[in-house]
């Protein structure tokens, strides 16, 4: 995506089923699980860079010693942070005494992470600042083990404001407002709940305080727990948890917004954001691995028992499509399969901009993560042309001579890589003055690749949402390459409406389609649409959010997609540029047929799958007019 936004977070499970001394024995090291914990985290770096934490869980730990620890960074290399920590830790042992780093009994009261139960995070913060207060995992603790609780997930709720009342009005005082502490505190009630009800109960049954303490931990019941404390849970997530006596989870929302895959046998459960991850970490093949139903839990118990358990639903499907277009890694079958669908289904499209000018058309992409739509791409239009090669043969009929059909044939595309990214140089670009003269240079381009005044110029996107780099960097670097024509091509559809659900695209004015469509009302003699709009808005304010409806739909309704591309073509074509500029997005039909499974297009066609959806949306629209810089969740 040429215009960066935010990546989500990721997130990695491990628990060993054996004791640390059988992979000791077996792989020759106990820190199997840590070694495991450190491969799922840096397979998904992509997901986030803004900070990574891990934390574990000691099994059976005798009290006295500390069973629970935890270690958060927000350093730029923050997974390599934590774990050099971590190493430093076994190197200090190692060199007062070798002998200790192999007694297991010894490390397990006396060193951090030689636990059974790990949990890491990879953080992008769609709220709050990036400081390590709000790193993952987050903890509740507590004197007894089972009323402690870590969680750490990929998630966004839309109704914070809604579940922290609920909380207040149970008579808690919450000391944050942010998601992440409302969901730790709403589980962690329900946790309290639980344990007090078997308390109760064992108590009733004349059993001592200790003995009730080791059946709660056995008989806990986290079906129940998560149930109740996710009723009222707007918005996708994917977490995982884990209960100070060893019980772990890991749960996805009941539309399947957020991904989640996992792996087990009689060794070790796994479960990460990405299915990829767990095949390259744990050496397995695409069938090995299953993905997390909507709306379920994968639940592993102090003794090791393991089982799959409904929560919520499972509700329609709206599985997130910007995850299969962007986010997720490439190197999954599927995904790698559905972006090259996506580029071969623009081939008429892309034909129609250059008017079949394909002798003169060179194609490339812009950033690396486009490259497997461009191979699609690149596909449709070998088809196209090997069609249009037969075609001209049987026009020539019999009298067709074998030089003429080799000339017909020898038609290629052309390919070439025309630009590359200054990574150093744009990591030195702020806000600050003389801004837009550095974007300008964040690309070089490979000169001599276009005949001037003679060649199209196709680039593939992965997806155009601000349009700010197209403007002021890419546009302008290809147009020095001097090509008649430059057509960027999107092959996700247009975003239109804001994402409230664990990607940071919050603010409508943000959006080049929006900003498109404004302009287009404008012109068009149709500004009264937008003051209906906005009235409409401001009269479900206070309206509960399963009443909203999402009256923006009625910004873009005068118009088609392809005005709409027209006028983004208009806007990001600067007076200094002398080629012609089009825009080619991915239409929805489109995105469906490549990736059929992922259904959630709310930021394309502004249908989203929870009421906090249209609330957000709502308010975004709101917030543009009214000329408020703020996310609207």
């Amino acid at each position: 995506m040429s215009d960066a936004i935010k990546h989500e977070c990721g997130i990695a499970f491990i628990r060993l089923l054996k004791p640390l001394e059988y992979y000791q024995l077996k792989y020759g090291t106990w820190r199997y699980g840590l070694n495991k914990l450190y491969l799922l985290m840096e397979k998904q770096h992509n997901r986030g860079q803004d900070g990574a934490g891990i934390a574990g869980i000691k099994i059976d730990v005798q009290p006295g010693y500390e069973y629970l620890n935890r270690l958060r960074s927000i350093n730029p290399s923050a997974i390599n942070d934590i774990f050099q920590g971590i190493r430093k830790n076994i190197s200090d042992i190692e060199d007062k005494n070798p002998g200790l780093v192999k007694d297991i009994p010894w490390l397990k009261l006396n060193l951090p992470f030689a636990s059974e139960l790990l949990l890491g995070h990879l953080r992008y913060g769609t709220y709050g600042k990036n400081n390590i207060e709000n790193a993952h995992p987050v903890v509740r603790q507590n004197n007894w083990r089972s009323r402690t609780l870590l969680m750490a997930g990929n998630f966004n709720l839309t109704n914070v404001d809604e579940i922290f009342s609920h909380l207040v009005d149970l008579g808690q005082h919450p000391r944050g407002k942010i998601d992440t502490v409302t969901m730790l505190e709403n589980v962690g009630h329900f946790l309290d709940a639980e344990n007090q009800k078997q308390f109760n109960i064992y108590k009733k049954q004349g059993y001592s305080n200790r003995e009730i303490s080791r059946l709660i931990e056995t008989n806990l019941d986290i079906t129940s727990i998560l149930r109740e404390s996710s009723k009222k849970w707007d918005g996708g997530y994917a977490i995982m948890g884990a209960i100070g006596h060893g019980d772990g989870f890991v749960m996805r929302d009941p539309w399947a917004i957020r991904p989640a895959f996992y792996y087990y046998d009689d060794e070790i459960v796994v479960a990460a954001s990405e299915r990829p991850v767990i095949q390259t970490v744990m050496n397995l093949s695409v069938e090995d691995v299953n993905e997390l139903d909507a709306g379920s839990a994968l639940i592993v118990k102090r003794d090791g028992k393991v089982s799959l358990e409904n929560i919520r639903g499972p509700y329609e499907r709206k599985a997130c499509s910007f995850e299969r277009i962007y986010f997720s890694r490439g190197s999954d079958k599927d995904i790698y399969r559905e972006r090259k669908k996506l580029g071969e289904l623009l081939t008429p499209a892309i034909v129609d901009a250059v008017k079949d000018e394909m002798e003169d058309t060179v194609f490339s992409f812009i950033p690396n993560t486009a490259e497997t739509a461009f191979y699609g791409m690149v596909n449709g239009v070998e088809r196209h042309m090997q069609n249009r090669a037969k075609r001209r043969i049987l026009e020539c009929g019999k009298e067709i001579t074998e030089e003429e059909i080799d000339k017909i044939i020898s038609v290629k595309p052309r390919i070439e890589k025309v630009a590359l990214k200054d990574i150093k140089l744009r990591t030195f670009i702020s806000q600050d003055e003389g801004r837009d003269d550095l974007v300008g240079h964040v690309y070089d381009i490979t000169y001599r690749t276009i005949r001037k005044g003679l060649d199209n110029l196709v680039v593939i996107d992965d997806s155009i949402v601000r349009g700010t780099t197209l403007k002021y960097s890419i546009i302008r670097i290809l147009d020095r390459l001097k090509p008649k024509r430059i057509v960027i091509v999107s092959s996700s559809p247009q975003i239109r409406y804001p994402d409230c659900y664990g990607i940071d695209m919050a603010r409508l004015g943000d959006f080049v389609a929006f900003r498109a469509a404004i302009e287009l009302l404008k012109e068009n003699g149709k500004e009264h649409i937008i003051n209906e709009v906005y009235k409409k808005s401001k009269e479900q304010e206070s309206l509960p959010k399963e009443n909203i409806k999402n009256y923006v739909k009625e910004i873009y309704n005068p118009f088609t997609q392809q005005e709409i591309s027209n006028k983004i073509g208009s806007m990001l074509k600067t007076p200094e540029i002398n080629a012609e500029v089009q825009i080619v997005y991915q239409t929805i039909e489109g995105l469906h047929e490549a990736c059929p499974d992922h259904k959630g297009d709310w930021y394309f066609t502004g249908n989203y799958p929870t009421p906090g959806g249209n609330k957000v949306v709502n308010q975004s629209f709101i917030n543009f007019i009214e000329g408020i810089n703020a996310r609207a969740y």
